[in-house]
């Protein structure tokens, strides 16, 4: 999460880059810590869903850094089992593609850059849908050291979409989020006037969701290459891409929604976003503000998902593909993810960058002390 691990990934950050750019002269990657890596990928893979952790244990050295590298991924694959069984779900297989973008040895001690391609499975306990998937990406800067001949995980750092606490998760009630996939727009139950029909922006929603599936960067199940697209830059290393990669869904003008850049929100070709395109705050008081977007809801898990008067199904059900949903932490908003869907059963799912998220369920990696923003967008 953005909130807890700022720090870590700003370094990172700084790691990954120096690693690519030397990558791209050097290209240097010692077969024995390559291959010793792609075994350490299939190993944690294989125990996040079986949870053998002797499958693990033996890749990491002695050192206290070592042990906080083992703890993170035995936490991890906890609090994913036990969101799936508070969502009524089970995690049943996982499949990892792994790219060594460098690897560097000096001594006993290596220096291994990584891209890593997850894909999560999963099925529902309670009713009969087929299996659904989905994907995150993590791009990791590890170091290795050299213990009685054998390599060891020695420290390692990433920004994880599943870091959370497993006591943390909110409850609900399963018939509690099944949203009804067809709704109407949120401005469907009033009608328009001419001056809305001059006021009100074109968005092209189906176009929004499918340049979020194609740049969703990392993740698995992402287009493109696993790339981000190149007209744009990334500002995971300035303090996160997740509201850049939300502005450019909604208004890159050849292929993202088509809203029309005014108001302080532009992307210019060679100075970057501006506050407005690129901050989570600010981003979001310009949705609300200039028309473009409405908030259909605010408030705590449980409170968008529960059925109210005014939403009978729950606020969560009123999304709708191409809207976006913010999380806020004390009062400021924390990241920006983007609905592009509801799997079988009709849980949303979106996608996001900084970690990079492909239809994932939209709860999965926050707490029950985070406050979701759920804003329609205008058609």
């Amino acid at each position: 999460m953005v909130r807890k691990t700022m720090f870590i990934m700003l370094s990172l950050c700084c790691i990954w880059i120096t690693a690519i750019a030397e990558a791209a002269s050097s290209g240097d990657k010692d077969e024995e810590v390559t291959g010793y890596i792609q075994q350490v990928f299939k190993d944690r893979t294989n125990f996040l869903i079986h949870q053998q952790e002797q499958a693990i244990r033996d890749h990491y050295a002695a050192s206290g850094s070592s042990r906080h590298a083992l703890r993170h991924e035995i936490d991890r694959s906890a609090y994913i089992h036990a969101w799936a069984e508070r969502r009524g779900m089970q995690f049943i297989n996982a499949d990892s593609d792994v790219r060594i973008i460098r690897a560097k040895v000096r001594g006993n001690k290596a220096t291994v850059s990584v891209v890593e391609s997850l894909r999560l499975d999963y099925i529902y306990t309670h009713s009969v849908v087929p299996t659904q998937s989905f994907g995150i990406g993590t791009r990791h800067a590890i170091t290795l050291t050299k213990e009685d001949g054998k390599w060891k995980v020695l420290r390692e750092w990433y920004l994880d979409p599943l870091e959370e606490n497993p006591k943390l998760i909110p409850e609900a009630d399963d018939m509690m989020l099944r949203p009804q996939l067809k709704q109407p727009s949120n401005d469907a139950d009033r009608p328009s006037t001419q001056s809305d029909t001059k006021r009100r922006p074109r968005y092209n929603r189906q176009k929004a969701v499918a340049y979020a599936n194609k740049y969703a960067g990392t993740a698995w199940g992402a287009g493109n290459k696993h790339r981000y697209n190149p007209k744009y830059r990334d500002y995971t290393g300035l303090g996160g891409d997740c509201t850049n990669f939300a502005s450019q869904c909604i208004g890159d003008p050849e292929e993202g929604g088509g809203l029309k850049m005014r108001g302080g929100w532009h992307y210019f070709l060679f100075n970057g976003g501006s506050q407005t395109w690129v901050q989570t705050d600010a981003f979001k008081n310009f949705l609300l503000h200039s028309g473009y977007g409405k908030m259909i809801a605010k408030g705590k898990f449980t409170d968008i998902v529960k059925p109210s008067e005014r939403h009978p199904a729950g606020a969560i059900a009123k999304l709708q593909p191409g809207d976006l949903i913010g999380y806020d932490f004390n009062g400021d908003v924390d990241h920006f993810s983007v609905v592009v869907g509801f799997d079988d059963f009709g849980y949303p799912l979106v996608n996001s960058h900084t970690a990079d998220r492909y239809r994932v369920p939209f709860d999965l990696g926050w707490d029950r002390n985070t406050t979701y923003l759920l804003i329609h967008i205008r058609d």
